[in-house]
């Protein structure tokens, strides 16, 4: 499960009519890389793919890749926009380390 705050609800449902992105979801992953090994990704999709995991909270709908969903397991997806930085934070229970930026962790 991929739980979702009502300050990144907030911040993705404004995005998303920003750009004209009716009827499109959160699409989190990982990747390789970044300093501390893995990579958080974060887009907005509207097409899923096969092997996808989906969650709903916060009224919000979740989709993760079949290989980052053991990485992201009990995630809390936040957005912080106050003055050391904006942008979404992955509070991730599964990382043994995380990178200074909180861009990259480590299991």
């Amino acid at each position: 499960m991929i739980t979702v705050t009502d300050s990144a609800k907030k911040q993705a449902l404004r995005l998303m009519e920003d750009d004209n992105k009716e009827g499109y979801f959160i699409r989190v992953g990982v990747e390789g890389g970044g300093c501390s090994g893995l990579m958080y990704q974060l887009t907005f999709d509207n097409e899923d793919k096969e092997g996808d995991r989906e969650f709903f909270d916060n009224d919000i709908r979740v989709v993760v890749d079949k290989k980052s969903y053991l990485y992201l397991i009990g995630t809390i997806l936040d957005f912080s926009g106050g003055l050391n930085g904006k942008g979404f934070i992955f509070k991730n229970p599964n990382a043994d380390r995380t990178c200074g930026c909180g861009e990259s962790f480590a299991v």
